[in-house]
This record gives structure tokens, sequence and C-alpha cells, in this order.
């Protein structure tokens, strides 16, 4: 068993971390150790080491012990806003000490008259190396040992991981976060995604979040979008979630997103609804893009195909974005509670072949019916490869048939609600909601064309900067309709190619982090968020890792921020979206060396600025 065994570098009275009440501190997030509350005035080394870390403002000293102890000596809560003000250094950063050198000097009354609790953390920063940690003072001594944590109750969370600890893995963590979250009677609903198990919470007070985080299996956790999100991993989570809901209510029965949806702001409620209209169709247009792409590089090779076979592959490539309007029209309307086929009817008549078809007006090759409504001049065309038409059509026809269903009686409402429904929004649809709709979003990404073809990459070093902030506050599936529309009206998506370089950026930079990790157990965790990262998906080490520590997500932007300016100036686009990095390399066969060049740098920037500038012991 390994220990360590320090004296305490300052007089005064002993007590646990646990009393202290900074919650970084108490709750051991800092590392494990003791405090001294009422300290005298000298700090004094408690090993034979070296300074490793001095801050400006005097108020905190870290010292690498010769036996590979990381010890932080933190003099009163909250006390760097003194700016050094009542300190007095006796040692300089990378001194060599000895035990008992004074290292510092401080005026505890003069901090305590200027308002700030002089208790002092003594803390072992790597005391994940070892198996109990002992600080001593006097004839008192308190012991912290493997599987405590510093806070109240931390007895109770080793003998709750001893208890479990023969369950398999999915059950032993279920069990561990069903105890955590407060109870079965504290949730609410359940579910999960790729990622993370997503609960709703009664009680936001029960949770003991500090707990959860500290179960082994689980990488991290936060609440966004109304939900509390664990982070958990590919695979694993599912495992995990069959476990917890096994045996209870929430078993196949979850209304978690309606629970979520009633929490959540404007800005969420309309990136969350917009994300359950295009995730569904999200797959279809996927798949288009890498038949796209297939094609562009089978042809680039010289490779010749007969009329028919070319035929047959258009066929692959050209259907899903020229009825786009039957599969948001179909989405929008079971979302907000309609009958899908009438969604899918209306799409169709969006796009019907007795109107003049989009593209060919665009080309130059058929003009607009113009029908007089009221006196005025409306044209009438087909919506090929439109959006917003077919959304709000959508929404209108579910809320429609709903309102239909109040009053229409039973016995009929199989013939008078679906024929009302039709009528009235196809009427709708193609007078007044397609011209209107149509033409602000001719508007509205025309401008968003314009920003992303900015010279010298500038729309694309802004979107590439702030995308990963978008994903943490959850609003991120606003862009969904904006792909989408790129690649009906243009057929390429830009903005697939920027965000590529600002997710792979967040693996980059935590990889800086676990090759800067001494721990090994930490390290293989890390390591473990980082490989999803590589497939697309970042909430992992965003929430896992770079934004716990702060700095490494920031320097993650700025590799980012790089990515995206270098695929503005390529103008880099993707024949597709919905995958990006290395799945993403299919949708840019005949750009692969840009692509890849994009990616390597989004990920060298990050993981340069991480790996120079971030210290782990801060």
């Amino acid at each position: 068993m390994k220990e360590i065994r320090l004296d305490s570098p300052l007089d005064g009275e002993l007590i646990e971390l646990s009393k202290v009440s900074d919650p970084a501190f108490a709750g051991g997030a800092m590392g494990k150790g003791a405090a001294v509350r009422n300290p005298k005035g000298k700090v004094v080394s408690p090993v034979d080491g070296e300074i490793t870390v001095l801050f400006e403002t005097k108020h905190a000293i870290g010292i690498h012990a010769d036996d590979g102890a990381d010890i932080l000596i933190h003099v009163g809560l909250d006390t760097v806003k003194l700016g050094g003000a009542h300190f007095t250094a006796k040692v300089e950063q990378g001194a060599r000490v000895k035990k008992g050198d004074l290292l510092l000097e401080f005026d505890e009354a003069a901090i305590r008259a200027a308002g700030y609790d002089t208790t002092t953390p003594v803390l072992v920063t790597n005391a994940c190396d070892y198996d109990k940690v002992t600080v001593a003072l006097g004839d008192k001594e308190i012991v912290t040992e493997a599987g405590q944590e510093a806070g109240a109750g931390s007895e109770s969370a080793a003998a709750d991981a001893a208890e479990y600890a023969n369950l398999p893995d999915e059950e032993r963590v279920a069990k561990l976060i069903w105890k955590y979250v407060g109870g079965k009677g504290n949730v609410r609903s359940a579910e999960h995604c790729a990622t993370r198990l997503r609960l709703i919470l009664n009680d936001k007070e029960k949770l003991d979040e500090k707990a959860i985080e500290n179960i082994d299996g689980v990488k991290g956790q936060f609440f966004a979008a109304a939900q509390y999100q664990i982070i958990l991993g590919t695979g694993f989570v599912d495992k995990v979630y069959d476990a917890f809901v096994a045996g209870t209510e929430l078993a196949g029965a979850s209304n978690n997103k309606a629970e979520a949806y009633e929490q959540m702001t404007l800005v969420q409620k309309i990136s969350r609804t917009l994300g359950d209209v295009f995730v569904p169709i999200i797959p279809v247009l996927v798949a288009t893009g890498l038949f796209m792409g297939l094609r562009g590089a089978s042809l680039s090779l010289g490779l010749s195909f007969s009329d028919n076979i070319l035929r047959m592959s258009q066929i692959l490539t050209d259907t899903a974005f020229a009825f786009l309007p039957a599969l948001v029209c179909w989405s929008t309307t079971k979302r907000f509670g309609g009958t899908p086929v009438i969604g899918i009817v209306l799409g169709l008549m969006l796009v019907a072949p007795q109107l003049p078809n989009a593209y060919a007006i665009a080309g130059g090759e058929a003009q607009p019916i113009y029908m007089d409504i009221l006196g005025l001049s409306v044209p009438v065309v087909g919506y090929q490869g439109s959006v917003l038409p077919a959304l709000v059509l959508g929404i209108f026809a579910a809320k429609l048939q709903k309102w239909l269903k109040t009053f229409v009686p039973d016995v009929i409402d199989l013939i008078v609600t679906p024929f009302l429904t039709l009528f009235i929004s196809m009427l709708l649809g193609l007078l007044v909601v397609g011209p209107i709709m149509h033409t602000i979003e001719l508007v509205v990404f025309g401008a968003v064309e314009s920003f992303l073809a900015l010279p010298y990459g500038i729309g694309g070093f802004v979107v590439g900067g702030l995308h990963q902030v978008i994903v943490v506050f959850g609003v991120h599936h606003v862009f969904n309709a904006l792909e989408v529309q790129l690649l009906a009206t243009t057929g390429a998506d830009p903005f697939n190619a920027i965000i590529t370089g600002a997710i792979i950026a967040q693996g980059g930079a935590a990889a800086a982090v676990a090759a800067r990790t001494q721990n090994k157990k930490k390290r293989a965790l890390y390591i473990s968020s980082i490989v999803p990262a590589f497939l697309g998906i970042t909430e992992p080490v965003i929430f896992g890792i770079n934004l716990r520590f702060m700095k490494p997500f920031l320097y993650a932007l700025a590799g980012g921020a790089c990515a995206g300016a270098l695929a503005g100036i390529f103008h880099l686009a993707g024949t597709g979206m919905g995958i990006t990095v290395l799945p993403g390399t299919l949708l840019y066969i005949n750009a692969l060396p840009q692509y890849i060049l994009v990616n390597a740098v989004g990920f060298a920037v990050a993981f340069g600025l991480t790996f120079t500038l971030y210290r782990p012991e801060e």
C-alpha cells in the first residue's frame, strides 16, 4: 500500500476538508488532505522538493516532493482577490527547499480584517497515486484513504462502491447513479443518446453530482437543455440505461423530451424542435452525400459508366432532395402530433408535377404560374429543395388537424378531418405560406452563404471558433435546417467542412491533457473519452475533460477557428452532412488533401496550445 504522511506546514487548528466553506476544496475536487483553521502567519515546507508553483499574488504555493507527491498550500479562501497584499514570499518558483524551510509569511489579522477566511487547505493534488493520505498537526491526524472523498458521506461512498463491486459494470453504475440522484422517487423520466444517460429530476437538491462524477465508468456529468446528463460513452450507455430502467415505470415509457421541453428557454425549445424534425431525415441525406462523393470520385478517376448506370446513380443522389419538402413536412407533422401520412401528402403537393419545377425556374427553363387572389398576383411554383415552406406547413397542418378533431363527430372524423386538413393546408401552402416563406428562405440562406464565403476565411474562422460553444449550450440543432438547405440548393455543404475542424480540435486538446497527465487511471479514462471525438462526437471530451479544466476548451476553440478559416480559404464543402472527422472523409473524396489538412490544423493547434500552456497542477 502506497501512503503519504505530511506534517502540517502551518500552526493552527487542523480540520477536515469537508468543513471548508469553499466547495472546490470541501468536495475534494482539488485534491485530498486537510485544512488549518485560524493559522499562524508562517508557511514552512512539509517536504524536501522543488517549488513548482508560486502565484504572483503569493496566496498559494505548490511543491513537487522528491518522493513524487504534488502538494498545494492555499492560504485562505478567495484570497487571490487581495492581489498579493498581506503576503510575503520567502522563496522563488523553481527553488529547491528542505522540510521546515520558511516559504511564505502572511498577516492573518489583516486578511481577516479585509473580510477573507484564512482557513488554509493543505492538499496532495495527485492523491490518486496514493492509497492513504495523512496530514498531522501536533497530536491530531486526518487520514483520507483510497475510495474516500473529502466531503461528508465519504465513508458511505466507499461502502457503496464496495457493496456493488461484484456486480457487472453496467448494474454497478446504474445502482450507484440511482443512489446519488436521490432515489427512484426523484427521477421523473429517463432516456439515452449515443453517449449519455439523460434524466429529468424532480428535486435537484437531492443530487450528489460529485459522487456521480467519481463513479468508476462515468466520464462526466452536467445539466443541459433542462436535463441532467451523465456521460458513459458509446455502447456502455445502452447497457447502463437498460439496467437503470429495469423494473421501474420508466422502462419503455419515458416522456423525457416533453418533460425537458417544458423547462427549456425559448432558444433551446427552437433548437430542440428543429433537432426533432431534422434528425430523423439526416441519415437519408448522409447516405445521399456518400453516393455523391463516390460517384464524383469514380468519375474523377476516369471511370466511365453507361447512361443507365448514371441514371440509376442520379436516382440515388437526387430523389431525397427533389422530394425534400415531403420529408420535412412528414417529420414536422409527426413532431407536432399530426398524422404523418397527411404530412407526406402535403409535402408531395409542394413538389407536384403539375407545378413549375423550382430548379427549372432557376435555370430559366420554366416560368411561375400566376393566380389573382383579391387583386394580388401570386406566383405558384414547386418547392423542390425548399425547407421553410414545408416546415411551417407541417406545423399548421398538425395544429389544424388537432383543432378539427375537437368538434368533428367521431363517426365522420376519418373522412372529414383529413379532407379539410389537406384542402385548407394545400391552399394556404401554395398561395400564402409557400411564397412568403420561400422569399424569407432565399434572403436568410443567401446571407448565410455570403457570410461563409467572406474573404480570407473570416466566416469560417467565426463559425469554427464558436460552434462548440453553441454545442455546450445545447442549441446546435438550429444548424440542421441550414445544412439541409445548403445541400438542397447548391449540392454542397461548406458548414460541415468548417465544423469538422472544430470537432477534432476538441479531441486534440483532450489528447494533450491526457499526454500531460501522469496518473495512469486518469489518462486511460481521458483516452476513452477522446476516441468518440475522432468519430464526430465531442460531448465526452467537452464535459468530461476540456470544459472541466476550461483552458483546454479555450485552446480547442482556437484550433477550431484556425481550421474553419482554412476551410473557408479552400472553399471546402462536403457532398453531404451529419458525419465529420474520420467518417466524414467519405464526403470529401474529391478534395481529400484539403480535408485532411483542415483536420490536421484543428488538431495540431489545439494540441500544441494545450500541451504547451496548460498545466495539470493548475
